[in-house]
C-alpha cells in the first residue's frame, strides 16, 4: 500500500476587528476543514470582536493588531520586532497556500512574513472599487498594493471579477470564482411573518450613501403612510439628511449605532423582510445573513446583488428607483413569498469550500 496523500495545508488570515471580515474568515476556515485532504489554520486579529463573544472560532494564530486609530499608530513602530517570530511560526506551520479572507490595514506586514517563509498567497477581493462614503482614504491603495503582490485572486461575484479585469489588476495570475454563502447568526428564528402583526421591514448594516438610504426614503414616501408596516433602519454611519428624512416618517425608527456580533441574530429575527435599497454593490453580507435566517429579501438590481439573489426563492429584485422599490415593498405586503424549505447553510459553505479547494489544488500544489 502506498502512503496516504498529504493534506493540503491552508492558512486563512483576516486582521480586521469588526464586521463581516473576521466572520467570513472563520466560516471559510471551518468549511475548508470539512473537505477531505485539507487542513486549515485561522489567524484573526487578537482584538477581533468575534474572539470576544460566546462562540469563539478555532483561531490558532491570533495576531495583536490595534484597538483604534491611535492604537494603530502606536502599533506600527513595533511591528519590526514581531516579524521574526511570525516568520518562524509560518515556517513551522508550512502552509501550501495562504488566503487573505478580506483585506485589512496590516496585510502588507503579513505578506512580508509569508514571502520570507516561502508561502504563496491569494486574496479574496470583496470590492474592486471603494464604496461612496467609505471614510478610510488608504483602503483602496493598500488593497491594490496587496493585490499586486498576490499569487492569485478570488472573486465572490462575476461583477467583481469583471471590475478587476477592467482595472487591469489580474494580469496572468489565476482568478478563482467563488460565492458568498449564507452567514449564520445564532439559531434559526421563527419563519418570517409568523408573529401575526405588521410587516416588519429592516434596513441593516453600514449607513452609507451606496446603501441607497435616500432611495428607501423616497420609496416609503411613494408608498405613503401605512398602518400595516413598520420599518427599522439599524446600523452605523455619519449623520445625513437621508437618515433625518427616514427618522421623521411615521412607523420608521432609525438606530444609528454599531451593532455587536451577539445582537445581529435577534435583529434579523425581529424582521420579516430585509430591504437592500443599494445604489451600487459588489455583493451583500446582509443578504447572506438574511438568507441564513430565512428572511424575505427585497434587493435592487445593482452590482453583484442580482447574481447573489437570482436563485433565492425568498428574494425579490427591483430596479434602483423609488417607484420600483415601492412596488416591490407593496408586493411583499400584499403577496409575500410562499414558505420554502430551509436549506442548510453549512452544506452551502461546504460545497463552496469543496470547489475552492479543488481550484487551489490545481493551481498551488500541481
Amino acid at each position: 500500500m502506498g502512503e496516504p496523500a498529504r493534506r493540503m495545508r491552508v492558512l486563512i488570515w483576516q486582521w480586521g476587528r469588526k464586521g463581516a471580515g473576521p466572520r467570513y474568515a472563520a466560516e471559510l476556515s471551518a468549511s475548508l476543514r470539512t473537505v477531505p485532504g485539507v487542513a486549515t489554520t485561522l489567524s484573526l486579529s487578537a482584538q477581533a470582536e468575534l474572539l470576544q463573544g460566546r462562540d469563539r472560532p478555532d483561531c490558532t494564530l491570533p495576531f495583536p493588531t490595534y484597538n483604534g486609530k491611535l492604537s494603530l499608530l502606536r502599533r506600527l513602530p513595533g511591528l519590526r520586532t514581531s516579524l521574526p517570530p511570525l516568520v518562524a511560526h509560518l515556517r513551522a506551520l508550512a502552509p501550501d497556500v495562504a488566503i487573505c479572507a478580506m483585506p485589512a490595514v496590516l496585510d502588507l506586514f503579513m505578506v512580508t512574513a509569508l514571502r520570507r517563509a516561502g508561502v504563496k498567497f491569494y486574496v479574496v477581493v470583496h470590492d474592486a472599487d471603494a464604496h461612496p462614503g467609505d471614510d478610510f482614504p488608504l483602503q483602496m491603495p493598500l488593497q491594490r498594493a496587496l493585490i499586486r503582490r498576490a499569487d492569485g485572486l478570488i472573486a465572490l461575484t462575476a461583477h467583481v471579477a469583471d471590475r478587476l479585469r477592467a482595472l487591469n489588476q489580474v494580469g496572468d495570475r489565476p482568478l478563482l470564482m467563488s460565492t458568498l454563502p449564507p452567514f449564520i447568526f445564532g439559531a434559526l428564528p421563527a419563519p418570517a411573518g409568523n408573529h401575526g402583526g405588521k410587516l416588519r421591514l429592516l434596513s441593516f448594516g453600514r449607513l452609507l450613501p451606496y446603501k441607497g438610504l435616500d432611495l428607501l426614503a423616497e420609496a416609503l414616501a411613494v408608498l405613503g403612510p401605512r398602518d400595516d408596516v413598520e420599518v427599522r433602519v439599524v446600523g452605523s454611519g455619519p449623520p445625513s439628511a437621508e437618515l433625518d428624512a427616514l427618522a421623521a416618517m411615521p412607523h420608521v425608527t432609525v438606530e444609528n449605532r454599531w451593532v455587536p456580533e451577539d445582537e445581529v441574530g435577534s435583529i434579523l429575527a425581529w424582521s420579516d423582510a430585509l430591504v437592500l435599497s443599494h445604489r451600487e454593490a459588489s455583493q451583500s453580507g446582509v443578504a447572506a445573513a438574511a438568507i441564513a435566517a430565512r428572511r424575505w429579501v427585497i434587493g435592487t438590481r445593482v452590482g453583484g446583488i442580482s447574481e447573489q439573489l437570482a436563485d433565492e426563492p425568498l428574494a425579490r429584485l427591483c430596479d434602483p428607483t423609488a417607484e420600483s422599490l415601492a412596488a416591490a415593498i407593496r408586493g411583499m405586503i400584499e403577496s409575500p413569498p410562499a414558505a420554502s424549505v430551509a436549506g442548510d447553510p453549512r452544506q452551502v459553505w461546504h460545497d463552496v469550500a469543496v470547489r475552492l479547494a479543488q481550484e487551489l489544488q490545481a493551481h498551488v500544489t500541481a
